[in-house]
């Protein structure tokens, strides 16, 4: 069912939104997850297994909840983000964004010509409600679709203000755990390079106007994430909640 973001429309009222990362494809989960309250769900399709079709599924599953489902793609690559369009996603994440001119390609991906490069399929395609809404779809698509670019490493914090500038990026996510990587010391946070880091980035995104992501690190949890001016922020995975409460429940009840 097209629709006006509701993502984009929590962001701009002022709204600061969390949600879960979804790694497990099975459609049931994710209609499960979107009942509880998630502002949004972070179908992860470049670590998880999931691909188009199993997309889909999840987004058929979550369509009658206000959740949003958020996709990260595998790649900045504008075929997979066609298709990842076409079947209806409301709001993309794009990781491994370096420079200023591969955000512009990420965004350009979601736009329909002249402000891109979509390919136009409006009038068949579920997103348009099978064309249902087609020529609705295709006027107002462009705008609508939420365009999210990771920024993960030290190269990329390095362009960080010119990538924040790029019009038709909605929201910048700083990825600390790839970010810490980068600097040859993978998930560590008390790192001053990391923290420099860091608060350059945040300070560049805010200053262009953008929406501020990130998942929680290092013992900073949501609530400290978002008092530092945080926008939106990732839970905890399906997997880490299922697994958690599946370890804890032998340990509570497992006899010796």
């Amino acid at each position: 069912m097209y629709r006006p973001n509701i993502l984009r429309q929590r962001l701009q009222a002022g709204r600061k939104v969390f949600g879960c990362w979804v790694e497990l494809v099975d459609p049931a989960v994710t209609e499960m997850l979107s009942m509880v309250g998630y502002d949004f769900l972070l179908v992860d399709t470049e670590h998880g297994p999931g691909d188009i079709r199993t997309t889909a599924e999840q987004l058929r599953a979550a369509s009658a909840s206000e959740t949003t489902v958020l996709v990260r793609v595998p790649w900045n690559d504008p075929v997979y983000l066609k298709k990842v369009l076409d079947v209806g996603t409301e709001a993309v994440m794009v990781p491994m964004v370096e420079t200023a001119d591969e955000a512009v390609a990420a965004v350009a991906a979601c736009r329909y010509p002249p402000r891109g490069i979509r390919g136009i399929a409006h009038t068949d395609i579920r997103a348009s409600d099978y064309g249902l809404r087609g020529l609705e779809y295709l006027g107002t698509a462009s705008d609508n679709i939420f365009v999210v670019c990771q920024v993960e490493s030290a190269t990329a914090v390095g362009n960080v203000e010119a990538i924040a500038a790029v019009d038709g990026v909605d929201m910048i996510l700083i990825g600390p755990f790839d970010l810490s990587a980068s600097l040859g010391r993978p998930a560590d946070f008390d790192n001053p390079e990391h923290k420099r880091l860091m608060a350059r980035a945040e300070k560049a995104v805010k200053e262009a106007g953008k929406f501020l992501g990130t998942t929680p690190y290092g013992g900073h949890s949501p609530a400290e994430l978002f008092a530092r001016g945080y926008d939106l922020i990732v839970g905890k995975p399906d997997v880490s909640m299922l697994r958690d409460a599946a370890l804890q429940q032998v340990k509570d009840h497992r006899p010796a």
